[in-house]
Order: C-alpha cells, then sequence, then structure tokens
C-alpha cells in the first residue's frame, strides 16, 4: 500500500501539471479571439492565462509551474514559429504568475478574498506588480529580436502589461469563486428572485452601455455596486466578467463610444473600463465581506456571552437578551 501511494504521487503531480497545461492553452485560445495589433504586435485586452495561472498556484503551489510554462510554450507555437527569441516571451509568461503567485503568499494572501487586505494584494501584487515581469520580458524580447523597433517598445509594453493585469483582475477572482461556489444554506424565494433580476439586468445595462451610440459606459457601475453589495464576490466577479467582455467586442466591432476613434483612444476607453469595473466590483465585495464576518464574530461573542451568563443566572436572560429567533443563531 505504501509502495502504491509513493508511485500514485507522480503521477497525480504529472496529470496537475498537465490539466494547467490545458487550462492555460484553452485560456490563451479564448484570448486570441479578441486581439489588437498594436505596433505590428499582437496583443490582448483581455489576456484570460494569466488569472488561470494565478489561480492554478493558488490553489495547488508553485510546484505547478511546468504546466505554465508547457501552456505558454503550445500558446506561442500556435501563434508563431517558435524561435529562440520566443525564449524571451516563455520565460515572461511563467515568471510573472510565479512572482505574484509568491508576493501573495509572502503577505498571507486568503483566496477567499473575504479581507480588504486580500482585495488589495491581489490588485497591487498579482496585477499591477506581478505583470511587469511578462510586459517587460515579453516586448523586451521583441526589440532584442528586431521585430520592434526601441521607438515602439512603450506602447507595446504598456498593452502587455495592462493585458495581463486585466486578466488577473478579472479572472482570477472569478475562478476563485467557482473553485468554492455552494448554494446558500438558507435560501428564500426572494433571494433567487433577485439574483434572476441582477442577471438579466446586467445583460441588458451592459449592452445598452456598450452599444448605443451615446457615451453610457458608467451606467454599468450601479449594477455592479448592486451585485457587491448585495452577493459579494460570487456575484461581482461574474458581473465585472461580462462587462469586459461585452465591452472588448464593442471596442473590436467600434461600437458605442469606441466609434470612430482611433486604436489608442480606444484601448485607452476600454481599459480604463475594464480596470475601474474589476476594481470596484472587487474592492467593494471584499469589504462588504469583511463586515460581514466582523458582525458574525459579534454575533457569536454576544451568543457565548449570554449562555454562560445563564449558566450563572438561570432565567436572567430573559429580559436582557431576548433572541428574536432562536433558530437563526449562527451555530445552528
Amino acid at each position: 500500500m505504501v509502495r502504491s501511494e509513493h508511485a500514485l504521487r507522480p503521477a497525480a503531480a504529472l496529470l496537475r501539471i498537465l490539466a494547467v497545461a490545458g487550462a492555460y492553452l484553452a485560456g490563451a485560445r479564448l484570448g486570441l479571439l479578441q486581439q489588437l495589433v498594436i505596433e505590428g504586435a499582437v496583443v490582448t485586452p483581455l489576456w484570460p492565462p494569466t488569472g488561470i495561472a494565478l489561480s492554478c498556484l493558488l490553489w495547488a503551489g508553485a510546484g505547478v509551474w511546468p504546466g505554465i510554462a508547457l501552456g505558454a510554450l503550445l500558446t506561442i507555437a500556435t501563434i508563431d514559429t517558435v524561435d529562440p527569441a520566443a525564449v524571451g516571451i516563455l520565460a515572461g509568461n511563467t515568471l510573472a504568475p510565479l512572482a505574484a503567485y509568491l508576493m501573495l503568499r509572502r503577505i498571507g494572501f486568503h483566496t477567499r478574498l473575504d479581507r480588504l487586505r486580500d482585495g488589495l494584494a491581489l490588485v497591487f501584487l498579482g496585477a499591477l506588480g506581478g505583470m511587469l515581469v511578462s510586459a517587460t520580458l515579453g516586448a523586451g524580447t521583441l526589440v532584442l529580436s528586431g521585430s520592434l523597433s526601441l521607438g515602439e517598445f512603450w506602447p507595446v509594453w504598456s498593452a502587455w502589461w495592462v493585458g495581463d493585469a486585466m486578466g488577473v483582475l478579472v479572472i482570477t477572482p472569478l475562478l476563485l469563486v467557482l473553485r468554492r461556489a455552494r448554494l446558500p444554506r438558507v435560501t428564500r424565494a426572494w433571494w433567487w428572485t433577485e439574483a434572476a433580476a441582477l442577471c438579466v439586468t446586467s445583460v441588458a445595462v451592459v449592452l445598452v452601455a456598450t452599444r448605443v451610440d451615446l457615451s453610457l459606459l458608467f451606467l454599468v457601475f450601479p449594477v455592479l455596486i448592486w451585485a457587491a453589495l448585495r452577493f459579494q464576490l460570487p456575484g461581482s466577479a461574474p458581473c465585472a466578467v461580462l462587462i469586459s467582455v461585452l465591452a472588448i467586442s464593442a471596442a473590436i466591432e467600434g461600437y458605442g463610444a469606441f466609434a470612430g476613434r482611433s486604436m489608442l483612444e480606444v484601448m485607452v476607453i476600454l481599459q480604463a473600463l475594464n480596470g475601474c469595473a474589476a476594481l470596484t466590483g472587487l474592492l467593494l465585495a471584499a469589504i462588504v465581506s469583511e463586515q460581514i464576518a466582523v458582525r458574525r464574530k459579534v454575533e457569536e461573542a454576544c451568543w457565548a456571552l449570554a449562555d454562560v451568563v445563564d449558566q450563572l443566572a438561570p432565567g436572567e436572560t430573559a429580559h436582557l437578551w431576548p433572541p428574536p429567533e432562536r433558530e437563526m443563531r449562527p451555530d445552528r
């Protein structure tokens, strides 16, 4: 039995690595469906593989990094021929999520994203900080290989960095939520009604905001705030993904606020919208979750104190702490 367990460990590790590589490649294929060409380089406003890679590292640890490297290699092979210049891009795509993971682990990051510090860490360390590695190595490799002139470095670098950062801000929270998604233990009819109303309203509002000729992109924020306040991250994360996907589609097709604008203007508007939506949903949901957790701890402390007083002086707590509904105690 001991020998069989030792034999299964390498097989399980290999399966995890292959699964990570497959997920990375699938995310890349989805990201390449909506791509832009800036200064001769192919970039995407939202690069899902970075969010997928960081989520896999947070779930399984740093040991799955070969899967990220394999997925990045297969992705490069689908875009262009693999040559020595691709080594820098491959290294950047592998090291960026790994660096983000190590920084997040260093500060005690919670994958539940139920604290404001976790939301801020994911924004500044996971997205903005960690993705500097991939953008710098990727754009730098293109310059060194002669595929990109030195004067074109910064436009490509900024687009690369923002696309990778958006992948972390938009995709990572969604995947972290999906992994621990559970139906609420106590549900009422109004909960399902409100959830359905939020879904329908989100689709309708985002379509109107991104497709009509008027500049109405700001309409997405009331819906995002509604999702974060009422459903926390399980509500705000899918809403942010919906906003990002429909906004990118409208930008590429030239609809709504993106019509008649230059590529630079489109990128600025698009990434400003995606970034603000992701930040609003993530941070607001983290704040609300943290407040709910604090309130539950206070309620539990009150119940514990009431039980102690009731044991010391039976019957004396009836007029001091009348519970409105005994069955709604946190421990039941």
